[in-house]
C-alpha cells in the first residue's frame, strides 16, 4: 500500500487540534494545539507542560484510532513515526506482540516466555488460515510462504531482521517449527527424521555461536540462512544451514558485562566425570570466561544445557566419539587461554610463567591431542619460509599472547564450522528438490563502546539488507505505479544509497580498508 504525503510528513495543525510533538523522555507525546503562530506553534501537552515547536516537526494524531490500536498499520489514517510507536505500545501493553504492516510482521520482544501463543493448537489454527483472517503470527507468515511454494511451485524466502535483541532468533526458531509442522511425515515416530533434525540444529548452533550481550541474554554471534527443501508432496525432503560472520574476538576478548559462548560455562556445569576428565572447575579460574563479572544468567541452568545440547548432538547424528572431541578442543581452549608468558632466556623471547602455565600448556596439549613442545614452539615462535631458506622468530611475551589468542579464535572458528558441515551432512540435501523456504537470521546493527571490523562487516551486512527491503517495498512498487500510469504521491522514504556507496564504490571505505 503507498500513503499519500500528507500521511507521512508533518502536519499543518489547526488551533484545538489532536497532534504529536517530540519529547526527550518518551520519544513522541500527544498534545492539543493552543496556538498557531506562524511557524510556531503552541501545544499543550497531556503532560500537564506546555511547549513551543515547530510546525514541521508536529504531526497529526487519529483520534479515531482504537484504544488497543490496530493489527495492520496500514489501517492507520496517519502513518507515520509516532503512530506507528504509538499503535506498538498500545497492542504491547494488552499483551499483542505481532503487528502486521500489510505483509511484513512486526514483532515487539515481550522479554518473557509466552508458550500458548506458540503449541501446537495453535499451529492447527493457523494451517490454511488465510493471510489476515486470524491474529497476526509468524505462523501466518511462514504458512503463507508454504502456500505460495506450493501453489505457485516458486521458491520462497523470510527475512528476519531487527536491531541485537529484538528477538530475531527466536522468531526464525518459531518459522521453522511451523514449516517443520507442515512439511512433516504423518505417523513417523519423532527421532531422527529431517524435519527433526533441522530443529535440533538449533539448540546445537546455539550453544556454539550464541553469548550473553548487553542487550540480549541469548545473541546471535552469527548470520545464519536456512534452506528447508521439500519435495512435490510438500513434505521435507532436505535441509542446509549456511552461516556467516561467527564473531571470533568474543572467544578470548569480553567486556563487561557480557560471556563468552554458551558452551564453556556449559562445560563447566557438566558432570563431576566430565569436569576432572578435561580439568575444569569454576569458570572464574579460566581467563578467557573471568574477564567480566557475569557467570551465570538468571532463568538459565548450565547442566540442563550441556544435558539438552548432547541430547540435540544425538538426534542431528554427531556420534559420541565426535561429541568427546568437540568438549575436548572447548576445554582445551580454556587451559589454552590460562598461559602466560615471561622472557625467555634469548632476547626477545618468550616461555611459560610459571608452573600454572606449564600445567595449562601441558593440559591444552593433551586435549589437543599434540606434543607439548611443539603446542609451546607455535606460541613463543614465528616460522616464516622464504624461496631459499626457512627462518625462525622468536616471539616476546606480547606477541607470544596474541598468538595464543589468534590461535584460540582459528581453532574455535574451525570447531564451529566443522559443526555446521556435520549437521549439514547429518541431514542431507536434497538433489531432486524443485522448491524451497529460505530463512535468514543475520545480525542486527551494533554500536558498542568499542567496535571492531566485526562491528563493521555487521552493519554493512545490514545496510545491505535495507537496501533491500527499499528496493522492495518503495522503489520496485513505486515504479510499477508510474508504468502503470496510478494516480499516487510519492513516498518519502530515507534511502541509505549513498551510504552503501561511501563504502563500496570506487575510493570508498572497502578500497581503503583492502590496501590496509
Amino acid at each position: 500500500m503507498l500513503l499519500s504525503r500528507s500521511q507521512a510528513t508533518a502536519a499543518n495543525p489547526i488551533v484545538g487540534s489532536q497532534v504529536w510533538v517530540e519529547d526527550s523522555d518518551v520519544a513522541w507525546i500527544d498534545g492539543e494545539v493552543l496556538e498557531v503562530n506562524g511557524d510556531e506553534i503552541k501545544v499543550l501537552c497531556t503532560s500537564g507542560k506546555t511547549i513551543a515547536v515547530k510546525a514541521s516537526s508536529v504531526y497529526h494524531k487519529d483520534t479515531e484510532a482504537p484504544p488497543c490500536g490496530v493489527d495492520d498499520m496500514t489501517k492507520l489514517a496517519y502513518l507515520h513515526e509516532p503512530g506507528v510507536l504509538d499503535n506498538l505500545r498500545s497492542r504491547y501493553d494488552i499483551n499483542e506482540i505481532y503487528t502486521y504492516t500489510g505483509n511484513i510482521l512486526i514483532a515487539v520482544n515481550p522479554f518473557i516466555k509466552l508458550p500458548h501463543l506458540y503449541d501446537s493448537h495453535m499451529m492447527a489454527q493457523y494451517k490454511g488460515a488465510g493471510f489476515g483472517e486470524l491474529s497476526p503470527h509468524p505462523f501466518a507468515i511462514a504458512d503463507s510462504a508454504y502456500r505460495l511454494m506450493i501453489n505457485e511451485g516458486i521458491s520462497q524466502s523470510i527475512l528476519v531482521s531487527g536491531e541485537s535483541g529484538a528477538g530475531k532468533t527466536e522468531s526464525t526458531k518459531l518459522l521453522m517449527r511451523y514449516l517443520a509442522y507442515m512439511g512433516g511425515r504423518a505417523n513417523v515416530a519423532e527421532g531422527r527424521t529431517v524435519e527433526q533434525k533441522v530443529l535440533e540444529s538449533n539448540p546445537v548452533l546455539e550453544a556454539f555461536g550464541n553469548a550473553k550481550t548487553v542487550r540480549n541474554n541469548n545473541s546471535s554471534r552469527f548470520g545464519k540462512f536456512v534452506e528447508i527443501q521439500f519435495d512435490q508432496k510438500g513434505r521435507i525432503s532436505g535441509a542446509a544451514i549456511r552461516t556467516y560472520l561467527l564473531e571470533r574476538s568474543r572467544v578470548c576478548q569480553l567486556s563487561d558485562p557480557e560471556r563468552n559462548y554458551h558452551c564453556f560455562y556449559m562445560l563447566c556445569a557438566a558432570p563431576p566425570e566430565v569436569v576432572q576428565k578435561y580439568k575444569l572447575g569454576n569458570p572464574r579460574t579460566f581467563h578467557y570466561l573471568n574477564q567480566t563479572n557475569c557467570y551465570e544468567l538468571e532463568g538459565y541452568d548450565e547442566y540442563k544445557e550441556y544435558c539438552d545440547t548432547r541430547r540435540a548432538m544425538d538426534v542431528v547424528g554427531i556420534s559420541s566419539e565426535e561429541q568427546e572431541a568437540i568438549f575436548r578442543v572447548v576445554a582445551a581452549i580454556l587451559h589454552l587461554g590460562n598461559i602466560e608468558f615471561s622472557k625467555g632466556k634469548e632476547m626477545d623471547s618468550s616461555m611459560p610463567k610459571d608452573e600454572k602455565s606449564k600445567f595449562h600448556l601441558q593440559t591444552a596439549a593433551e586435549l589437543f591431542m599434540c606434543d607439548a613442545k611443539a603446542l609451546e614452539d607455535s606460541l613463543c615462535k614465528r616460522v616464516i619460509v622464504t624461496r631459499d631458506e626457512t627462518i625462525v622468530k622468536c616471539l616476546d611475551p606480547e606477541a607470544a599472547t596474541l598468538s595464543r589468542d589468534a590461535l584460540a579464535k582459528v581453532v574455535y572458528s574451525r570447531l564451529f564450522d566443522w559443526l555446521v558441515d556435520k549437521i549439514n551432512n547429518s541431514i542431507g540435501q536434497d538433489p531432486d528438490s524443485k522448491s524451497l523456504i529460505g530463512v535468514l537470521d543475520i545480525y542486527g546493527f551494533e554500536s558498542f563502546k568499542t567496535n571492531s571490523f566485526e562491528q563493521f562487516c555487521i552493519n554493512l551486512t545490514n545496510e545491505k539488507l535495507q537496501q533491500h527491503f527499499n528496493q522492495h517495498v518503495f522503489k520496485m512498487e513505486q515504479e510499477e505505479y508510474k508504468k502503470e500510469e496510478i494516480d499516487w504521491s510519492y513516498i518519502e522514504f530515507v534511502d541509505n544509497q549513498d551510504i552503501l556507496d561511501l563504502i563500496e564504490k570506487g575510493e570508498g571505505c572497502k578500497s581503503w580498508l583492502g590496501l590496509k
